[in-house]
């Protein structure tokens, strides 16, 4: 069951926090590293059971740097649990519905603040439920993914269900530093809605890009979710189904290949992973139909050989 809202209020309201931070003399600056990272509360779904999941992307203002910022006294929630499954590593730029957490059914007007410490600078997301404006439904996870307008609001007869994932083999991986590792993934979905043919970028929004001055040189113009990598590879499916891996935590850098690709519905795919640090890692498998994007994890111990 999902929560009827209206219209895309609910992209309106989740980019409110994104754009007040832009604001002021450097706005118009684009930063390749050196910036913070602003949380972003996205909305909430009603569950079946009278719970509700609370979803969280971010801002990662950098265009290059992708901070790594541990769980912990610099990356938290409360009231309750600090660790409610938010990533540690930051893509750039905006990244939608990266992840989300559940409360109880009497979690009334209580507020779920998400605090990131990074740069000297402290900023928070605050998820609520009071304002039904903040629900979530299909309608607005496309709207927020550059994928449709429209919410159940305008009437539209939205019958996509979310895709389905799930690792294959060992929840937990062992694997050395820079050597590689497969990891395999298994997706399905009901073929709704369906492929996306690719836009061209429009004219006005490159030469804004080019006017704009850069700190540092800045190679490409980066930015929106990072499951936009596959837009290129679904538009070759007969549904529109794609699978992008992740690094969701972990110290170091993660190179993936492939990082995306399209795949039928109940295929597998899988990907070699190399990882420049020990450490503890989750990498995160995103089954995308390009409407709805499901997770799942799993957990990859590096060692030194």
């Amino acid at each position: 069951m999902r929560l009827v809202c209206c219209g895309c209020r609910g992209l309106v309201l989740s980019l409110a926090l994104v754009v007040a931070g832009l604001q002021g003399a450097d706005a118009q600056t684009l930063y390749l590293r050196g910036q913070s990272v602003q949380p972003v509360f996205e909305g909430w779904e009603l569950n079946p059971d009278g719970t509700y999941t609370m979803w969280f992307g971010y801002m990662n203002r950098n265009y290059e740097e992708e901070p790594v910022v541990p769980v912990g006294e610099n990356n938290f929630f409360s009231p309750g649990p600090s660790d409610r499954g938010q990533p540690s590593h930051f893509y750039v730029r905006r990244q939608n519905f990266m992840f989300s957490t559940v409360v109880p059914a009497d979690w009334g007007d209580q507020k779920l603040v998400w605090t990131m410490r990074h740069q000297g600078e402290d900023h928070v997301a605050v998820g609520w439920l009071f304002d039904p404006g903040w629900g979530v439904d299909e309608g607005v996870w496309r709207a927020n993914r550059s994928t449709g307008i429209r919410g159940r609001g305008d009437r539209v007869n939205f019958v996509n269900e979310p895709p389905t994932v799930r690792i294959l083999g060992e929840g937990t991986v062992m694997a050395f530093v820079e050597e590689p590792v497969t990891l395999t993934a298994w997706a399905s979905d009901d073929g709704d809605p369906g492929p996306q043919e690719p836009r061209e970028p429009r004219s006005r929004d490159n030469e804004e890009a080019e006017a704009l001055p850069i700190v540092n040189f800045l190679p490409f113009r980066s930015g929106g979710p990072i499951q936009q990598q596959v837009v290129n590879h679904r538009t070759g499916t007969t549904t529109g189904l794609a699978l992008t891996w992740l690094h969701h935590r972990g110290p170091g850098k993660v190179t993936f290949t492939p990082q995306a690709e399209a795949l039928e519905p109940g295929n597998e795919v899988s990907t070699s992973v190399i990882f420049s640090e020990p450490g503890t890692y989750i990498i995160r498998a995103a089954a995308d139909d390009t409407g709805f994007v499901t997770y799942v994890d799993v957990t990859v111990e590096v060692r030194k050989r």
